[in-house]
C-alpha cells in the first residue's frame, strides 16, 4: 500500500511538471485607439502552442497584433475565444523576425471581450530556442 501510494505521488509530479502554463493576464485600461499590453508568453522549441488568459473588467479589444524578441518566430494559427464562448479561428501563417511585429488582426463586431488567445508556432534556430511573444489589443 505504501509503494502504491508513493507511485501514485511520483506520477502525480511526473504529469504536473510536464503540463505547459497557461499565461494569465489582466489588462490595464486605457484610452480607446491606443495599443495596451494584453500579456506576455515565452515560445520556445520544446513545445508548440501557448494559450493567454485574459481576465477583466478591462478585456474588449478590436484589434490584436504580437511583437516577437529574443528569435524569429511562424505563427501558425490562432483561435481567440471570446467570454460568450464564441471560437474564432485566425490562419495567420506570420513571419515575424526577431524584433517585429505581426500585421493587425481585426476582431469582428463592436468591441469583443476576449476569454483567451492560443497560438500554435514554430521557433527558428535550436542555437536561441526561444521567442518572447508579447500580444497586444487596440479598444
Amino acid at each position: 500500500m505504501k509503494n502504491l501510494m508513493l507511485l501514485l505521488a511520483f506520477l502525480f509530479v511526473a504529469g504536473v511538471t510536464n503540463v505547459k502554463a497557461q499565461a494569465v493576464s489582466q489588462p490595464r485600461g486605457g484610452p480607446a485607439g491606443s495599443w495596451r499590453l494584453i500579456g506576455t508568453t515565452q515560445a520556445n522549441f520544446t513545445t508548440d502552442h501557448d494559450v493567454v488568459t485574459v481576465v477583466g473588467p478591462h478585456d474588449q479589444f478590436r484589434k490584436l497584433k504580437f511583437k516577437v524578441t529574443d528569435a524569429p518566430l511562424d505563427i501558425n494559427r490562432m483561435v481567440v475565444t471570446f467570454d460568450n464562448g464564441q471560437r474564432m479561428p485566425i490562419d495567420t501563417r506570420f513571419t515575424i523576425p526577431q524584433g517585429g511585429e505581426s500585421r493587425v488582426i481585426d476582431l469582428p463586431g463592436k468591441v469583443r471581450h476576449l476569454r483567451t488567445v492560443e497560438f500554435w508556432y514554430d521557433t527558428h534556430g535550436r542555437g536561441k530556442g526561444k521567442a518572447d511573444v508579447t500580444l497586444f489589443g487596440m479598444k
